[in-house]
C-alpha cells in the first residue's frame, strides 16, 4: 500500500489545525519515522489564535517542526473575497481554492514525495475514493480511515496524550477552520451559532456581504436556503434587497459538520 518512502521521497502529512489532520500527522510519523515525513501547514492567516497554540503543542508532542507555507499572491483572505466579489457559491468557496488548493498544488509540484497524507475520517470513505480515482498524482493516503476512526475519536486520542484540542471543538464546532472571521462554507445553522458566539465577527462578515453585493450589483451571500423555494440568504437584511431572506428569518438549525480545510478543498 505504501511504496517508495524514504528521506528523499517522504510522505507529506498535511496539518490543517483540526483534530483529524493532527492524528493523520501523528500516525504518519509513527508508521514511517520522523526522517521520512514532512508535516506541512497551509496558513490562510485567518485562523484563530488558539490554532497556533495547538500547532506548538503538536510540535512539542511529536518532536518535529511543522512547516508553514502560505499564498505568495494574496496578503489576506479579504483580498481574495473582494477581488472575486465572491464568498461561497455552488462550485465552492474561492478562498479555499486560492489560499489552500493552489498553494498545496504548487508545493506538490516543487517537492519530491512518495505520498500525501490527508485527514479524512471513516465517515468520508467515499470522498477519499473519489480523490484517489480523480487525482492519482496526489498519491493520497488516509491514515485516519486506515485506523477506522470516526468523527470525535481523534479528539479523544489528543486528550489521551495530554494535548488540548482547539477551543473551537469545546464551543461545539465540528472543525477549526477560519474562526477569525467564520468559515464561509458554514451553513445557516453554523452562522446562527456564530452570531451568538462571536457577535462582532458575525456583524463584520454581514457587512462584507453587503459591501460585495453593492460592488457587484447582485447578491453576494454565504448561505442558501436548501428547503423548497430556497434562495440566497443574507446574514443581515440588505436594504436594497428587502424581498430576500436573512438568517434571523430562518428556523433555528443545528450546525452541520464541516470538512477540515486541508489543502484539498476547492478542487476543480
Amino acid at each position: 500500500m505504501f511504496e517508495n518512502i524514504s528521506k528523499d521521497n517522504p510522505v507529506i502529512a498535511w496539518w490543517s489545525g483540526g483534530a483529524d489532520s493532527a492524528i493523520t500527522c501523528w500516525l504518519c510519523l509513527k508508521w514511517f519515522g520522523k526522517e521520512c515525513v514532512r508535516v506541512v501547514f497551509i496558513d490562510t492567516k485567518n485562523e484563530d489564535d488558539d490554532t497556533y497554540r495547538f500547532k506548538a503543542d503538536c510540535e512539542k508532542w511529536w518532536g518535529v517542526t511543522i512547516e508553514t507555507i502560505s499564498s505568495n499572491k494574496w496578503d489576506s483572505i479579504e483580498d481574495v473575497w473582494e477581488h472575486y466579489l465572491s464568498l461561497n457559491v455552488a462550485t465552492g468557496a474561492i478562498c479555499s481554492t486560492e489560499l489552500k488548493r493552489i498553494v498545496r498544488e504548487d508545493f506538490q509540484v516543487r517537492n519530491n514525495f512518495s505520498h500525501q497524507g490527508f485527514g479524512f475520517d471513516a465517515e468520508e470513505i467515499d470522498r477519499a475514493k473519489q480523490m484517489k480515482k480523480n487525482y492519482p498524482s496526489t498519491k493520497p493516503i488516509f491514515p485516519v480511515i486506515n485506523e477506522l476512526l470516526r468523527k470525535g475519536e481523534a479528539i479523544k486520542i489528543l486528550q489521551k496524550h495530554g494535548i488540548e484540542p482547539p477551543v473551537s471543538y469545546k464551543m461545539g464546532y465540528s472543525n477549526n477552520n477560519c474562526l477569525k472571521t467564520g468559515c464561509v462554507k458554514g451553513g445557516i445553522g453554523y452562522w446562527q451559532k456564530f452570531r451568538m458566539d462571536f457577535p462582532d465577527r458575525f456583524y463584520a462578515m454581514a457587512m462584507r456581504e453587503h459591501k460585495y453585493t453593492d460592488m457587484k450589483g447582485e447578491p453576494v451571500t454565504i448561505c442558501k436556503d436548501q428547503s423548497k423555494g430556497g434562495g440566497l440568504v443574507f446574514l443581515l437584511p440588505h436594504p436594497k434587497y428587502p424581498h430576500m431572506k436573512d438568517i434571523s428569518m430562518m428556523k433555528g438549525r443545528m450546525a452541520e459538520p464541516l470538512m477540515e480545510c486541508n489543502g484539498f478543498c476547492g478542487v476543480k
